[in-house]
C-alpha cells in the first residue's frame, strides 16, 4: 500500500439497483443497510442517486434516502450523487437540503447533476424539457443564492432552514459540468474510467479555470467509477457482468432493467450488438486481486491527481459485492473493522436500522418509536 492510497478518501455511491425476483422496495432497505456496512468499515461518504421510471433503479427521492440513510448511522458522510437539479425548482433544493444539514450537522454533501428525465414522458412528467441541462448553470447560482441569501429573483423570500447554512457542494460532471463547477468554485464528481484520457483533460480544465468562492478555496477532485475486488481477476471480472449487461441491454431496448446473475448473463446468447455494447461496457473497468487493483488505483490516483475516490459498483450477489468493498477497504487500509461487517443479505430487515433511527430520535428528543416506522 502506497502513501497516495493510504491517505486519500474512498466513499461510495449506491443507486440502490433492483435486482431480479425482488421486490423494489428491499433494493431501499438494502441501501439503509449497506450503509451502516459501509460506515463499519471506514468509508468516508456514502451517497444516494436519482433516477425516475428506471425498473432497475429504486432510488427516485434522493434527500430522502439520504435521511434515512443518515438517522441510520452515525459518523459517515451522507449526500446525494446526485439531485438532478433540472428536474427540480432551486428553492425547493435548498429547503431539503437545509432541512438535512439541520437534522445531521456537519455530515452532509450537497452532490447535483445536470441529467433530465431518459425518455420524453418521464421529462414530461417531471415538467421539464430535453434542453433543461443548458439551464444548468443559472439553476446553480440561484441555488447557491438560497444558502447565502444573496438570490435576487424573489425579493423577499427565503429559503428557510437553509439560508446562512454552508455544506460542501459537487457538481456530478457531464458535458459541460467541469467548467460550470469550476466557475462556481465547486468540488468535481468526474468518471467514468472507460474514457480515461477525456476525464483527464476535463479535470485539467476545472483546475485551470477554478475560481475561489464561499463553497471551496480550492480546486477538489473526485474520481469515480466501477471497482470490483476478488480472490482472483476472473471473480471479480464476474461481478460487473451484471451491471454491463443491464446497460447493454438499455442500449438496444430502451430500458434499464434489475440486475440478473452471473450465471445467467454468461450463458444467454446476445445478437451482435448486445455483445458489442456488453463488451464496451466491461471495458476500462478496475478489477482483480487486492493487490492488483491497489497497483490499479495508485496509477488512476497519480495520473489525475484526485482528492478522493467515489466507488460506484453494482452487481447482483449483494454478499460478493459486500466482500470486494471489505477487500477494498483492506487494501486501503481504511478500518480494523473490515471483519466486522455482516453481509448484506437480500432478505435482511431494517431492525438494527430502525434501533439506529430511534436511537437518533431519543438524542433529537423525539418521542414514540412508531412515527419511524
Amino acid at each position: 500500500m502506497t502513501s497516495r492510497l493510504r491517505t486519500t478518501p474512498f466513499s461510495i455511491l449506491d443507486r440502490s439497483r433492483t435486482r431480479q425476483g425482488r421486490e423494489r422496495s428491499q433494493a431501499l432497505r438494502d441501501t439503509v443497510r449497506f450503509a451502516q456496512q459501509a460506515e463499519a468499515l471506514g468509508y468516508h461518504r456514502f451517497w444516494v442517486s436519482e433516477h425516475h421510471s428506471v425498473p432497475g433503479v429504486a432510488g427516485s427521492a434522493p434527500t430522502v434516502l439520504a435521511s434515512a440513510v443518515a438517522a441510520a448511522t452515525v459518523r459517515i458522510r451522507v449526500g446525494t450523487g446526485g439531485v438532478m437539479l433540472p428536474n427540480h425548482r432551486p428553492l425547493v433544493v435548498a429547503e431539503q437540503f437545509g432541512v438535512l444539514e439541520s437534522l445531521f450537522p456537519g455530515r452532509i454533501d450537497m452532490g447535483l447533476g445536470r441529467s433530465v428525465g431518459f425518455t420524453d414522458g418521464i421529462r414530461r412528467a417531471l415538467g421539464t424539457e430535453k434542453d433543461a441541462a443548458q439551464d444548468f448553470g443559472a439553476q446553480l447560482d440561484e441555488l447557491l443564492g438560497w444558502f447565502t441569501g444573496e438570490q435576487g429573483a424573489y425579493p423577499q423570500v427565503h429559503a428557510h432552514p437553509a439560508e446562512g447554512l454552508r455544506l460542501p457542494v459537487f457538481v456530478l460532471a457531464t458535458g459541460a459540468g467541469a467548467e460550470l463547477a469550476a466557475r462556481a468554485g465547486l468540488s468535481l464528481v468526474i468518471g467514468d474510467l472507460r474514457g480515461r484520457d477525456e476525464m483527464l483533460r476535463a479535470i485539467d480544465r476545472y483546475r485551470a479555470g477554478f475560481r475561489p468562492s464561499a463553497w471551496s478555496s480550492a480546486p477538489y477532485v473526485v474520481v469515480s467509477g466501477n471497482v470490483a475486488v476478488a480472490g482472483t481477476a476472473e471473480e471479480a471480472r464476474r461481478l460487473l457482468l451484471p451491471e454491463a449487461w443491464a446497460m447493454a441491454y438499455s442500449r438496444t431496448h430502451g430500458a434499464f432493467p434489475p440486475l440478473a446473475p452471473a450465471s445467467e448473463i454468461e450463458a444467454r446468447e446476445m445478437t451482435e450488438k448486445e455483445r458489442g455494447f456488453y463488451e464496451r461496457g466491461l471495458r476500462g473497468q478496475l478489477y482483480g486481486t487486492e493487490d492488483e487493483v491497489a497497483a490499479a488505483l495508485d496509477e488512476l490516483i497519480e495520473r489525475s491527481d484526485a482528492d478522493e475516490v467515489l466507488i460506484t459498483t453494482s452487481t447482483y450477489d449483494r454478499e460478493a459485492l459486500l466482500d470486494s468493498y471489505r477487500r477494498l477497504a483492506r487494501v486501503m487500509g481504511l478500518s480494523t473493522a473490515s471483519t466486522e461487517a455482516e453481509p448484506c443479505a437480500a432478505g435482511s430487515d431494517l431492525d438494527d436500522a430502525y434501533a439506529a433511527l430511534a436511537e437518533h430520535a431519543h438524542v433529537l428528543g423525539i418521542r414514540g418509536e412508531h412515527h419511524l416506522r
